[in-house]
C-alpha cells in the first residue's frame, strides 16, 4: 500500500535588517549579537560588501571587502546592492546551516528600500525577519539636523534600539525616548542598550551551546569567556536576561484567528518579540501556522503537524515591563471552543501576514494594517487551495 507523507515545510532562514547612522553603533550591536549567538549559526552581510557565515570571525568590523574562504566551502568578497539576492541564495543553501542572515546597513542606506527587495525576493530559502534602527542617544538631535531622513527611517522601523544611554542622564534619555514615540509607528518597543549590548533573543532564537571535541573552536572561546563572565562572583543585575522576561503560553484549544489578530494589533510596546506556533483548526485551514513578530512585524508561516503531534498552540512572548497574567488572560479569551464552525473567511487576518514566495504584494503584507481584518488578502489563496 502506497501512502503519501505531507512534504516537510521548507526550510527558511530569516533575514534582519539592521540599520542606523554612521557612528550610531550598529557593527557594535552586531559583534554583541555574533558573540552572544550561543550555538546559532548567523550568517551576515556587512555594509553591502561582503557575506560570512560566522563561524570563523567574531568582529563583523573586519569582513570588509575581502575574501575569507571558509571550511564549509563559502566565500565572500566584494559584492553591491545587486548581487544581494545571489549571496543571500548562497548563505541560505542547507550546506551552510545558516540559522539567521543579518544585514548591516550602509549608515547612508534607505532601509525601507532594502525591505522592499527582501520581501520581494523570489527565493522560498528565505524570509524578511524584521528593521531593527540603531539610534545615539547622545547625538540623537544632530543626527536629525544633518540627516532629516532620520524620520522617515524610524517610521518604518520594527524595533528602536537606543544605543550609548550610558552617555545621557535620565532626564534626556525620556526626552529622547518620548521623540521616538513620536516618531515611530504606534507600539514600536524601543530598547535602551549600553555599548550596543541587547539580548539576542529579541531578534532570533539561540541554539544550545555545546562544546565540540579535540581543539578549542571560536565558539567554545567565546562561551568559556561568557561562563567565567558569569561565575566571577558578580550579582546578575546587570546582565541581559535581568532586563527582559518571558511569557510563555500553551493552549490545546484552537485560538480565534479574529480575536489573536485584535490581540497582536494592540500587543503593549513593551512586548518585543512574539514566536511559537498557532492552531486555529479553521475549516479548510488545518495546518499549524507558525508565528514570529519583532515589534511591529508579524508573519505567520503554515506548514504541516508532525505524526502524532498534538493539536495545540505554544508561544512565548519576550519583552520588559510585562503584565504576564494579563496577557495570559487574553491568550485564554482567544480560545475557540468549537473552531469548526468558525467561517473560513475569519483567517482573512491572519492570511495578511502569510507571505508567498514571489508574491510581493503578499509580502508587502507584513506593513498592513491589522485593525483592517475584514477584507480579504488581495490575490491571495489560503494554504492548500
Amino acid at each position: 500500500m502506497n501512502s503519501r507523507q505531507p512534504a516537510p515545510p521548507a526550510r527558511t532562514v530569516p533575514v534582519v535588517v539592521l540599520s542606523g547612522f554612521l557612528g550610531s553603533g550598529k557593527t557594535t550591536v552586531l559583534n554583541h549579537l555574533l558573540a552572544h549567538r550561543a550555538g546559532t549559526r548567523i550568517g551576515v552581510v556587512v555594509n553591502d560588501f561582503g557575506s560570512i557565515e560566522i563561524d570563523a570571525m567574531s568582529v563583523a568590523g573586519q569582513v570588509g571587502d575581502s575574501m575569507v574562504s571558509l571550511g564549509g566551502g563559502c566565500l565572500c568578497c566584494a559584492v553591491d546592492g545587486s548581487e544581494l539576492d545571489a549571496y543571500l541564495e548562497k548563505l541560505a543553501a542547507p550546506v551552510h546551516r545558516i540559522d539567521v542572515i543579518v544585514i548591516e546597513a550602509s549608515g547612508l542606506a534607505e532601509p525601507q528600500e532594502m525591505v522592499r527587495m527582501l520581501v520581494a525576493n523570489e527565493n522560498p530559502a528565505v524570509r524578511y525577519g524584521g528593521l531593527v534602527q540603531v539610534v545615539d542617544a547622545a547625538e540623537f538631535d544632530a543626527t536629525r539636523a544633518a540627516h532629516p531622513e532620520t524620520d522617515r527611517h524610524l517610521a518604518v522601523a520594527d524595533l528602536v534600539v537606543l544605543n550609548k544611554t550610558d552617555r545621557v542622564d535620565a532626564a534626556e534619555r525620556a526626552r529622547v525616548e518620548g521623540e521616538l514615540a513620536a516618531l515611530c509607528a504606534p507600539g514600536i518597543p524601543v530598547v535602551g542598550a549600553e555599548h550596543g549590548r541587547i539580548d539576542p533573543e529579541l531578534l532570533f532564537d539561540r541554539r544550545p551551546w555545546s562544546r565540540t571535541r579535540g581543539q578549542l573552536s571560536f565558539e567554545d572561546l567565546l562561551a568559556e569567556a561568557a561562563e567565567h563572565e558569569h561565575t566571577d562572583g558578580q550579582d546578575h543585575h546587570g546582565h541581559l536576561h535581568a532586563a527582559y522576561e518571558a511569557v510563555e503560553f500553551t493552549s490545546h484549544g484552537a485560538l480565534s484567528p479574529r480575536r489573536l489578530i485584535d490581540f497582536l494589533d494592540r500587543r503593549p510596546a513593551g512586548l518585543y518579540r512574539i514566536k511559537g506556533f498557532v492552531w486555529f483548526g479553521v475549516p479548510g485551514h488545518q495546518e499549524r501556522y507558525e508565528v514570529h513578530s519583532v515589534g511591529r512585524f508579524l508573519s505567520f508561516a503554515p506548514g504541516p503537524w508532525a505524526r502524532g503531534e498534538p493539536r495545540r498552540t505554544q508561544l512565548v512572548l519576550i519583552g520588559s515591563a510585562l503584565d504576564g497574567p494579563g496577557l495570559l488572560c487574553e491568550l485564554a479569551d482567544c480560545e475557540e471552543a468549537d473552531p469548526r464552525n468558525t467561517p473560513p473567511e475569519s483567517m482573512w487576518g491572519v492570511l495578511r501576514y502569510v507571505d508567498r514566495a514571489g508574491d510581493t504584494a503578499a509580502g508587502d503584507t507584513a506593513y498592513a494594517d491589522a485593525a483592517d481584518t475584514d477584507a480579504g488578502p488581495e490575490g491571495n489563496s489560503g494554504p492548500g487551495e
